[in-house]
């Protein structure tokens, strides 16, 4: 195995910015990440793909959830934020995140969470794999994982709530199909949330 199979370097997937014919000196980045493919990052103010971040505002869990039992976590993928409510209501948190680039790839409906890892591994999906196979197909714990310092597994396959080193994703659509948040955010989530905590995307 290669050193740059051993690394995940996160140099190596800007190779899309030279296909595209974009520069550094370009308004608009295209970076190709593991987690997203294909993605763009405004560098200046004006710009279309906005955070959302400001736009928040607190929910109640009645439309969403029958009860709170073992905890309820709710994302909105149109404000691109994550609430949450401890089972004895006494705790709810609302963080920003990230959300998937495209309809096709974002999953609605009711889960819940079936696994709690510190320090997560990644590998690509088939699916990724197959569009970028030039991307490795292990990448341990640490600051070039793309889950970050922790992940909540859903019971969907391949779907989890989990961190990001590149705070430059929250607030877009910038995943594969994940909910990404801040690392500092998804270690309290983490503490906070339960094997068997419902999950509900809309």
């Amino acid at each position: 195995m290669t050193d740059a199979r051993k690394t995940f370097d996160r140099r190596s997937f800007l190779s899309a910015a030279t296909l595209a014919g974009a520069s550094l000196a370009a308004p608009a980045v295209f970076a190709q990440t593991p987690d997203a493919g294909l993605e763009t990052f405004e560098e200046t103010a004006n710009t279309n793909m906005h955070r959302n971040i400001s736009s928040f505002r607190e929910l109640d869990w009645r439309p969403y959830f029958s009860n709170t039992k073992n905890g309820a976590i709710l994302v909105d993928t149109v404000s691109r934020c994550l609430h949450f409510w401890s089972e004895d209501q006494s705790i709810y948190k609302l963080y920003p995140t990230s959300v998937p680039v495209s309809d096709e790839l974002t999953r609605r409906g009711r889960t819940e969470v079936i696994r709690k890892v510190k320090g997560p591994t990644w590998s690509p999906t088939p699916s990724m794999k197959k569009r970028n196979p030039d991307w490795p197909d292990f990448v341990p714990a640490g600051p070039d994982n793309p889950l970050g310092t922790r992940a909540l597994y859903l019971s969907w396959q391949y779907y989890r709530i989990h961190g990001t080193h590149d705070t430059r994703k929250i607030g877009r659509k910038s995943s594969n199909g994940c909910i990404g948040l801040y690392n500092q955010h998804i270690e309290q989530l983490f503490d906070l949330a339960k094997i068997g905590t419902q999950v509900v995307l809309i």
